[in-house]
């Protein structure tokens, strides 16, 4: 094995959709569903189309058949022909008649994409469930929250479950957006459908008996903007499992251990430190990732083709095609075996969330100064100063005579617990979860 999706990433069912067995296999239903259509529309004798259409599967055309043909000829598809009409005797002669090979191709990728796209719905709604009881479960755990790094104001951890919930779900609908649009073609060497008899009749037909919609204009091949809207909706998609896992990782860091993926009993961190607990998952997510984003930029450059077409998309598609996918389906599912094994510390978060002794609650304090008529920026200005100090935060606003002038013990204690400065984010994931 060459590439680490044929034995170590991806579901079996994933890798199987782009092996070479199941695409010769693809390529044989769209040969067969062809001479079916041309034996109903009476283009061909009515026994040579069930001849063919009885043969074109991969009981009777063998993968190594077709190869050795192909290493003499060098051409994939006039390989399968070949193959196919020895194996169709007399009705041979039918094989392949008037078609060119993208559209064999093309109808083939979209019998791909769409059982592809089946697994990644699956696992999607999968993930959707998890995140939404995630959600649910803590929507009340207060936590600080960080920006650039930093203590911020406080947040929850509903809030941050539910965030990647929503995402999750406008995921899903630009991976149904892009397999709506998928499509295969029947239409001859430039797309006008000239060596076909009742053209858009019999690529309507064709499309029917595989289960696919066809393109309404194509020129040689099916038009890559199609490809390279499935390859960003792919990527964007893997954005989103990557911040998740990204933030796992951050937040499994040992200085602030506030949740860390599940550890089996069994597991071992580190070859060298026993003691490891490293968030193997989370980092394999961030890594594969970068793979699916590199795709997208050839995925936008295959749709630049010469003319009515060239050949520069062809083998850059047998590359990025699976590995988008594959890549994709051992992420997701990773993603839902980190959350479904999550682990929480929760004296850690109530810890952190008082380690900067309440100076990120400064803006807590600027508000309630501007309600005793404190100007904004001269409330800004104290306390940023007053933050700024050396010592105890709750101590040097309590001796800050500006503050107290206008704040009373019990209003300053009151402001700096953070469990009163969530703002609506119970409120908001509660409209998330639409409860």
């Amino acid at each position: 094995m060459i590439h680490p999706i044929d034995n170590r990433y991806g579901s079996p069912e994933m890798r199987k959709i782009f092996d070479e067995e199941e695409r010769l296999n693809k390529m044989l239903l769209v040969e067969g569903a062809i001479a079916k259509a041309h034996s109903e529309l009476g283009h061909i004798p009515k026994e040579a189309g069930e001849e063919i259409f009885k043969k074109a599967t991969t009981k009777y055309v063998s993968l190594e058949r077709m190869k050795e043909i192909e290493a003499e000829i060098n051409h994939d598809i006039m390989a399968l022909v070949i193959s196919l009409s020895e194996q169709c005797g007399k009705h041979g002669k039918y094989v392949h008649l008037g078609a060119t090979s993208n559209d064999i191709n093309d109808s083939s990728t979209a019998l791909q994409f769409i059982e592809a796209f089946k697994i990644i719905f699956s696992d999607l709604d999968v993930l959707e469930k998890i995140l939404a009881e995630l959600s649910k479960k803590y929507r009340n755990t207060v936590c600080v929250g960080r920006t650039h790094g930093q203590h911020a104001i406080p947040t929850t951890y509903g809030m941050k479950f539910a965030l990647y919930l929503d995402e999750i779900r406008r995921a899903k609908s630009r991976i149904e957006f892009s397999k709506d649009n998928i499509c295969g073609k029947i239409s001859g060497a430039v797309g006008t459908m000239a060596s076909y008899k009742d053209g858009p009749e019999f690529q309507a037909r064709v499309g029917s008996i595989l289960g696919i919609k066809m393109a309404k204009i194509s020129n040689q091949v099916v038009s890559r903007d199609i490809y390279a809207d499935a390859m960003f909706s792919l990527a964007s998609l893997a954005s989103t499992l990557d911040k998740i896992a990204i933030e796992i990782r951050n937040l499994q860091r040992t200085e602030i251990m506030e949740i860390a993926e599940g550890f089996g009993k069994k597991q071992v961190g580190s070859s060298t430190m026993p003691n490891k607990k490293n968030p193997v998952t989370c980092e394999k997510i961030s890594g594969l990732s970068r793979v699916i984003y590199s795709n997208v930029f050839p995925a936008l450059l295959n749709n630049l083709l010469w003319h009515e077409r060239d050949l520069t998309n062809s083998s850059c598609e047998r590359a990025i095609h699976p590995e988008s996918f594959i890549l994709l389906d051992e992420m997701l599912k990773g993603t839902i075996k980190v959350l479904s094994s999550l682990e929480f510390y929760e004296d850690n978060i109530k810890k952190n969330l008082a380690l900067t002794g309440y100076s990120n609650l400064a803006e807590v304090l600027m508000l309630k100064l501007v309600e005793k008529e404190m100007g904004r920026q001269e409330a800004h200005e104290l306390m940023r100063t007053v933050s700024m100090e050396e010592g105890s935060f709750i101590e040097n606003v309590k001796k800050n005579s500006k503050i107290t002038k206008l704040l009373s013990e019990s209003e300053i204690n009151d402001a700096l617990n953070p469990e009163k400065y969530i703002g609506y984010a119970k409120e908001i994931v509660d409209d998330v979860l639409g409860t």
